[in-house]
């Protein structure tokens, strides 16, 4: 009995120094998890979310919140204003949001908003916005060169007027929007170097309302009836025009020739009351600009000639704009007709 005694308590006495021995032995660090990625509130601010285009970039700025894992969503007024825009991005300040990506109906307003914004922190990136002024965003971000879109819009004008002979006029969605006057000043350059027998008439305001476009439209064939063609900005500006030149039965003497997109244009586009609808995806647009403002966050740098990982957007072009802000030109602009509209569903 006793020898049993003591053989437990060896026993125990080795099983004791064993523990003291590993809890004294340095230990291995356990792997570490993959660090999850930030999530970050990124506000998308455009014109109105009523529009059609607006609906489809909202598309891209979803997608984009899903694929990256950041808490994206877009917000706008019920019609184009851009006091309603600031309102919006001045409560997306005081919020504390990480980032906006605006779409501004009129640069020039917006820019206080957007420049109160970075001096809060707050990473902005604009999108029809080229014009705006250094320190007001990060980077504005198109779809391509303002002035060879508008040069494009003019050559297929000119080619479906007879002998590029007599008087077209332009529209706009708003007279202080940057990327819409930029595209018409270089169209007008273009047809007085190249087709000196287009006559300008006039440059209109939409307000981003086609009522607005076909009402003007009507009242501009009153003054000048033999117009042969019309050039549109906004994506209803086309449309109304078209409208109110298939009233007058005019629709085979006048090329109308713009941006918009099927869901607006596509009846007309297959009357011919509108030619040609150019354009560039905006659910693209939307997805890309959260990229931009993404990377920023991050603590990337954007450089000329950078992949973004996105369809026409892989060999960026950066820029200085006219006004000191940095653009970032892709290469993605659409035309469709009566032909190919069904590839583009939106």
């Amino acid at each position: 009995m006793i020898i049993m005694k003591k053989s437990l308590l060896l026993v125990l006495t080795v099983m004791l120094i064993a523990v003291l021995v590993a809890s004294c032995a340095p230990k291995a660090a356990a792997p570490e998890a993959p660090a999850a990625a930030k999530k970050y509130e990124m506000a998308t601010v455009v014109k109105s979310i009523a529009f059609n285009w607006f609906k489809r970039m909202e598309t891209g700025v979803k997608q984009f919140g899903t694929d990256k894992g950041q808490n994206a969503y877009m917000i706008g007024p019920s019609q184009a204003d851009s006091a309603a825009q600031v309102a919006m991005i001045e409560d997306l300040i005081a919020k504390g949001v990480d980032a906006i990506v605006n779409v501004p109906y009129g640069v020039p307003e917006n820019e206080p908003a957007m420049k109160k914004a970075m001096d809060a922190g707050i990473i902005v990136v604009g999108h029809e916005a080229a014009t705006a002024k250094e320190g007001t965003l990060n980077y504005d971000v198109e779809a391509f060169d303002n002035c060879s879109y508008g040069e494009e819009m003019m050559k297929q004008l000119a080619n479906r007027i007879p002998n590029q002979e007599g008087k077209y006029i332009q529209f706009v969605g708003s007279l202080t929007n940057a990327s819409h006057n930029e595209w018409m000043d270089c169209a007008k350059a273009y047809a007085e170097k190249n087709y000196p027998k287009l006559v300008f008439v006039a440059r209109y305001e939409s307000k981003e309302d086609q009522t607005v476009a076909y009402n003007t439209m009507k009242d501009a064939l009153k003054t000048n009836p033999d117009i042969v063609g019309v050039m549109g900005a906004a994506a209803g500006d086309v449309v109304g025009a078209g409208q109110a030149l298939q009233e007058a039965n005019l629709q085979d003497k006048t090329a109308v020739v713009g941006t918009s997109i099927p869901s607006y244009a596509g009846e007309l586009l297959k009357t011919g009351a509108v030619d040609l609808a150019m354009a560039w995806d905006p659910m693209t647009a939307g997805y890309v600009a959260n990229v931009v403002a993404l990377k920023l966050l991050n603590g990337e740098k954007i450089t000329d000639g950078m992949d973004l990982g996105v369809d026409g957007y892989h060999h960026i072009k950066l820029v200085k704009g006219v006004n000191g802000a940095p653009v970032i030109y892709g290469d993605a602009w659409l035309e469709m007709d009566k032909n190919n509209m069904d590839q583009y569903p939106f």
